[in-house]
């Protein structure tokens, strides 16, 4: 088989980190006496680089603002995650995908806005050590999602034209990215974006269950080939 590259994007697709997000931004916000946002508010912007979520949230900020404020966040959610106090569960059957996709023989990677301390974090918890054959993070490139950035460094990391890669991911970010690489695109139906949204933007089809996905990866590249 030609080498395929599927790309899970992080937070809303791997793991449920919604929770530790959205504490952690509310409290960054009310520490600059801001108003905090609501928690719908913030699920919306999971996904975009740190800087650009919160000028998102609030875009009557200035640059030197928004940096204070994601500064904040940042240490706010680290603190969380020394103290065990950081609920990411993996998504039902989505680490038996993971399993699965690899034992057909795709190449996995990870592209998220996640700082890659966090990244390597969950990956570790998970029991994900070198399933994935490139990382990428907000850290590594010049425009996080929906830019195609991080898709197209991953594809260069593997070895593999973006033709034959396809993004799963539960944001019009995750799709937005994809599609502007000229990769595919998954969506799923767990996260934090509607799947109608998903399917607006581009989705080729959606996951119901992390026990979908291998059958749609394999759908994808099979349509794709014809």
């Amino acid at each position: 088989m030609a080498l395929r590259l599927v790309i899970f994007d992080c937070d809303g697709t791997l793991v449920d980190s919604q929770h530790g997000i959205v504490r952690s931004m509310q409290q960054a916000f009310l520490s600059f006496g801001l108003i905090a946002p609501q928690p719908e508010a913030v699920k919306r912007v999971v996904g975009l680089s740190l800087d650009h979520a919160v000028s998102t949230l609030a875009p009557e900020l200035g640059s030197s603002d928004v940096s204070q404020v994601a500064g904040t966040y940042k240490a706010l959610f680290s603190e969380l995650r020394r103290g065990g106090d950081l609920p990411e569960p993996a998504f039902p059957g989505v680490l038996d995908a993971v399993a699965e996709l690899e034992r057909r023989g795709y190449l996995l990677g990870v592209a998220t806005g996640k700082s890659r301390r966090g990244l390597f974090a969950v990956v570790e918890r998970l029991g994900l050590d070198g399933r994935f054959v490139t990382l990428q993070t907000a850290d590594d490139v010049m425009a996080g999602k929906p830019a195609p950035d991080m898709c197209l460094q991953a594809c260069a990391e593997a070895g593999v034209d973006p033709a034959d890669a396809v993004v799963i991911g539960d944001t019009t970010y995750d799709i937005a990215m994809a599609l502007s690489a000229r990769a595919g695109a998954i969506g799923v139906a767990w996260g934090y974006h509607p799947p109608a949204e998903l399917q607006a933007e581009g989705a080729r089809s959606i996951a119901r269950h992390g026990r979908d996905l291998p059958g749609l990866v394999d759908d994808h590249f099979s349509e794709a080939a014809s």
